[in-house]
């Protein structure tokens, strides 16, 4: 059997395919177990969509280029691993800008209990709201501390998940009537129900009444990361936390090797074979068990298999860097609380069911609904010394309803056209144009950078620019799922990706569960 001279074994317990951040924490639990351990990434380098980027031409700024915020990380890999990692709680949760009575004003959550009830009387009229949202985030709180838990158990039954929680009202309102149901049961503010949905539609293209209840799925994932369903920001960017992976599992003993494309598995009763390319022609390498940290779509494609679903994405990011801050329309609030949390664009209620309608339709949506927030605000290390002296900040902008579909016939000029629109948004709630205030990089060009889904698949492998590989699912088992909710038809092959059941986001949960399931656990 063929093998590349720098591998220490023609067979190997594990083989990983994929050096995103689930692959590698897999490869740091298996290889602290004794377990010899592959891992082979067909880029020049590990981290997969959790990276820190210099962007812009001689610029200093590190980047988190693709994922940006961690929820979902659970503090039992971060200690059982040893990581070197740390995150900061943002000092704001969001502000979402809106005109009313014919002036600027806009939502402030954050800063205390005091203080978001105020802005809500004041925002809306009444304490009606707040209390609705208090009563509302009090209800997920409860349900978080009592699912989070279990993404690092085996899958618990549908049942058995519904008793743990131990609310009917709790799981009709998130697991069984469609989410807008409940929004509109519960809110009467147009404002104030589209910063609740958003958080169903984050990279799903969905709609709040939508049976299947994507939104719903979507949203329970972001409601109760850490227990507190709380967003926070990686300290160094998403590098940091993928650089530190890869050192443990590289201390643990596993074997990492980037530039190497792997083409086919061949599933097997004891030894699985792995075919790749390292450039220079294919060769092969046997293992006991097989990780994929690729999409679902993607192993088929090694597996021979065909897919009878394929993923979509529906975002566009964009990244930018800033000489300052710029002002706001509503002077009542300072630029760096508005842009610590989530500054949501363009995302009430009404106008979030508007764009999904015109993507629906074929259309790129005409006033594009977005959020951003400012990594640089709550932890400035990425920015080199100088940057940070001068004021410089970041800015990272996701946009909603942007399905794939919009670009496949013309993506550069597709791409292009939304990222227009989508600033030009942002300049209705600002009170001077943002292009006035973004940095130029060494050879005199603005400091914008924009990813399509169709760009994410062609530079990550998502498919479809698939931030989650394919439809998210409920954290429970079904007739589908095995009892990790890694399982393959093939016994020595799992995925350890995005695409397993509790996958999705920046978790290292599925790498976490396929090695569990290795082992035996």
């Amino acid at each position: 059997m063929p093998r590349n001279a720098s591998f220490s074994q023609d067979v190997y317990d594990v083989v990983i395919v994929g050096g995103g951040h689930n692959g590698l924490v897999a490869a740091s639990y298996l290889a602290r177990a004794g377990r010899s351990v592959l891992l082979l990434e067909r880029l020049d380098t590990t981290g997969g969509a959790a990276v820190s980027t210099r962007a812009f031409s001689g610029v200093d700024a590190r980047l988190s280029r693709y994922s940006y915020l961690v929820s979902l990380l659970p503090p039992k890999i971060v200690k059982e691993l040893g990581l070197r990692f740390q995150v900061r709680k943002r000092s704001i949760s969001s502000y979402t800008p809106a005109e009313r009575g014919g002036r600027a004003t806009g939502l402030l959550v954050g800063g205390g209990e005091e203080r978001t009830r105020a802005a809500f009387r004041d925002f809306t009229g009444s304490d009606a709201e707040y209390t609705a949202w208090r009563e509302f985030y009090g209800m997920t709180g409860r349900v978080a501390k009592r699912v989070f838990s279990t993404l690092t158990e085996p899958l618990p039954s549908r049942q058995d998940l519904r008793a743990r929680i131990g609310d009917d009202d709790a799981w009709r309102m998130l697991f069984e009537d469609p989410l807008g149901v409940t929004i509109e049961d519960r809110f009467k503010d147009d404002v104030v129900r589209g910063v609740v949905l958003t958080d169903g539609l984050i990279g799903t293209f969905t709609d709040a009444h939508d049976p299947g209840l994507a939104q719903n799925v979507c949203f329970l994932y972001h409601v109760i990361g850490g227990e507190t369903g709380d967003w926070d920001v990686p300290v160094g960017g998403m590098g940091a936390l993928t650089g530190e992976l890869a050192r443990v599992a590289r201390e643990a003993g596993a074997e990492i090797v980037t530039g190497h494309e792997v083409t086919h598995i061949e599933p097997g009763g004891r030894l699985s074979v792995v075919t790749y390319d390292d450039g220079s022609g294919e060769s092969t390498v046997a293992a006991r068990k097989v990780l994929v940290n690729a999409s679902p779509e993607a192993l088929a494609g090694m597996l021979g298999d065909t897919v009878d679903d394929p993923a979509e994405g529906a975002q566009l990011k964009v990244n930018m860097l800033l000489r300052r801050l710029p002002r706001l329309r509503d002077t009542s609030v300072d630029p760096k609380e508005a842009f610590a949390g989530t500054f949501h664009i363009s995302e009430g209620y009404d106008q979030l069911a508007h764009a999904y309608r015109e993507a629906a339709g074929g259309r790129l949506p005409s006033a594009p609904p977005s959020e951003i927030y400012c990594h640089s605000l709550t932890d400035p290390s990425i920015l080199g010394p100088e940057l940070a002296a001068q004021g410089y900040q970041t800015l990272t902008m996701f946009g909603l309803h942007a399905p794939a579909r919009l670009f496949v016939e013309d993506n550069e000029a597709a791409r292009e056209t939304l990222t227009k629109a989508a600033l030009a948004e942002l300049d209705s709630v600002l009170d001077e144009p943002i292009a006035d205030c973004l940095a130029l990089d060494e050879d005199g060009r603005p400091c914008v950078e924009a990813k399509t889904p169709l760009d994410l698949e062609a530079e990550l492998r998502l498919p479809g620019g698939n931030i989650f590989h394919r439809s998210l699912a409920f954290p429970h088992a079904t007739e589908a799922t095995g009892r990790w909710g890694v399982e393959t038809p093939y016994p020595n092959v799992l995925l350890c990706g995005a695409g397993a059941v509790r996958g999705g986001g920046v978790s290292g949960i599925p790498g976490h569960n396929a090695a569990m399931a290795v082992l035996g656990q």
